[in-house]
């Protein structure tokens, strides 16, 4: 039986029904299968402005074949414009809150299916999340991506959101004019859409539709493109079409396809975001992913695709090379996936790369001439973080990827932004950037600010940074975050001083603090766990509830 007939059916319920056509619903349509909108639409995010005009195309698929579309909402936040201050505290946590929303308007008011409509940061795991929670049939289909800007003064240069937070390092350092960053500042986000490069948001709506919830097209096929109306549309019919044969995620969001996006994270090389969200929408499955797992699909998954911030394509590139598909298609030539599993498109992966080709073999290049031999991302063990930390080791220079320096420490990610805006850091420093983490910060805050700081002053090939939080997608360089246990829960990076030696191996994928044991014992004597920094509100319930990085940050 339907689900939405619990609340549209028989004589008892003519009081619902009388509601419903308070909304204007007539009984052929409260007849008809009842699909939810999740719409994330707002006029705060450039990558949600537009969502109204993806939605409406979603409900003219959902009538044309049948079923009675009916739109809510729920909440966003844009990371970029949230960044290094308060504001930022609340970005991953709204990612709970979105599930949570979404649950709960989802069980009151029973769907026989869902559209699912994000398109940014934590819009995107937030309702991967309540789809896993929810196991009605449900597909994805996101806003899309943010076209490049061009650089004002070399039109052959294209530039994004990165370009403009590295300008600010510039400009500091002399490099570059305020004139210039004023120019930099009006032409790097030229479009509606999720910021232009494999930043977190188009990392998680390519990796949903490597899992298989969103049709081909969903991660890159970019926003302003009427291809992506059409896109809408067509996952607005086939949200019928899983109703009709009871297609629910967990026939989709398996362990091997979640094995499927590791492999597609680690080609593309995608945000360290990823394995936070991996790990959360993993766990509403019933799926463990731990760390470790993702360094095995990384030595044998290689890095093919060059994007922003660490390389020189944009989304729009990746898809005129064919997108997502045409990656998963070089993938399975070589056995690096499961093609037997089912998808939102109501096919298998194999059904699905019949004919699939890679366009552009500069943009994906073959598995057997990689930018990479290794994937995008690594997880890092040692005495600073047992339970791991995360490098986009993609992005990462040659000549960083092993380093031994001494450590610059900082409380917050305010003190250490400083101290780099004011030129005290020196080349082969290691910065420090503590009770930052899921409970510390509390919200594990993005370091965009610093990280850009570093490389728009030309130290991104001589420093580290090390944090209990975490990097943006936009982030390149020596930067490593998610260190668990963090430093709240009193994990080894509390006990770090000024000037002590930290080694970094990434090929070997080894962080470790250079200091003796009883040295270490006796720094942890006495130690206390130090006051919340918000004391009150969603945040203060948030930072008792939180579980550490190593587990995706989920609520306990």
């Amino acid at each position: 039986m339907r689900r939405s007939r619990i609340a549209t059916q028989g004589v008892a319920r003519a009081p619902h029904r009388g509601l419903l056509k308070a909304l204007g619903y007539t009984d052929i349509e409260l007849n008809r299968p009842l699909i939810g909108i999740a719409n994330s639409a707002n006029e705060l995010i450039p990558g949600h402005m537009h969502l109204d005009s993806i939605v409406k195309a979603v409900k003219a698929g959902i009538s044309m074949a049948g079923g009675t579309p009916m739109e809510f909402s729920t909440i966003g936040v844009c990371d970029g414009i949230a960044m290094n201050h308060v504001g930022m505290h609340y970005s991953l946590a709204s990612r709970e809150l979105i599930a949570d929303s979404i649950e709960v308007t989802a069980m009151a008011h029973p769907f026989d299916g869902i559209v699912m409509v994000p398109n940014c940061d934590k819009i995107v795991p937030g309702m991967l999340m309540a789809a896993a929670r929810l196991n009605i049939p449900s597909i994805f289909v996101s806003g899309g991506p943010m076209l490049s800007g061009r650089h004002p003064r070399d039109r052959s240069k294209k530039i994004d959101l990165i370009t403009i937070f590295e300008a600010v390092g510039a400009v500091q350092s002399g490099k570059m004019t305020e004139e210039e960053l004023l120019e930099m500042e009006n032409a790097g986000c030229p479009t509606c859409g999720s910021c232009a490069g494999m930043f977190t948001a188009n990392s998680m709506n390519c990796l949903t539709e490597a899992i298989g919830m969103g049709l081909p097209g969903n991660g890159t096929i970019p926003a302003p493109m009427s291809s992506r109306l059409r896109l809408a549309k067509a996952a607005g019919m086939q949200i019928m079409n899983l109703v009709v044969h009871d297609i629910t995620p967990d026939k989709i969001m398996t362990r091997q396809a979640f094995m499927n996006a590791l492999a597609v994270d680690m080609a593309l090389g995608c945000s360290t975001n990823t394995v936070l969200h991996l790990k959360a929408v993993a766990a509403e499955a019933g799926v463990d992913i731990p760390l470790d797992l993702i360094n095995e699909v990384s030595k044998k998954t290689p890095h093919l695709c060059s994007l922003s911030p660490g390389g020189k394509d944009h989304i729009e590139d990746l898809d005129a090379a064919g997108g997502i598909q045409a990656v998963m298609k070089e993938l399975s030539d070589n056995n690096m996936i499961d093609t037997s599993l089912l998808t939102a498109t109501g096919k298998t992966i194999k059904e699905n790369l019949e004919k699939i080709r890679v366009k552009y073999p500069d943009v994906i290049r073959p598995v057997n001439d990689p930018y990479h031999k290794e994937g995008g991302l690594a997880v890092l063990f040692g005495n600073l973080a047992p339970e791991g930390c995360v490098v986009k080791q993609s992005a990462v220079l040659p000549e960083m990827m092993t380093h031994q320096g001494p450590a610059r420490v900082f409380d917050c990610e305010e003190d250490a932004s400083a101290a780099i805006m004011e030129r005290q850091i020196n080349p082969g420093d290691v910065i420090v950037i503590r009770y930052e983490g899921p409970a510390g910060g509390p919200g594990m805050r993005e370091m965009l600010t610093p990280t850009s700081a570093i490389a728009g002053m030309g130290l991104d090939d001589r420093c580290a940074l090390i944090t209990d939080g975490r990097f943006s997608g936009g982030t390149k360089g020596a930067s490593i975050g998610h260190v668990s246990p963090e430093a709240a829960q009193g994990g080894l990076i509390a006990f770090v001083h000024e000037g002590d030696q930290i080694r970094i191996d990434i090929p070997n994928k080894t962080i470790e603090l250079m200091v003796p044991e009883e040295e270490l014992t006796r720094r942890k004597a006495g130690w206390k766990k130090p006051e919340p920094k918000i004391k009150k509100g969603y945040m203060a319930r948030y930072a008792k509830m939180v579980t550490s990085a190593g587990n995706g940050a989920i609520f306990k």
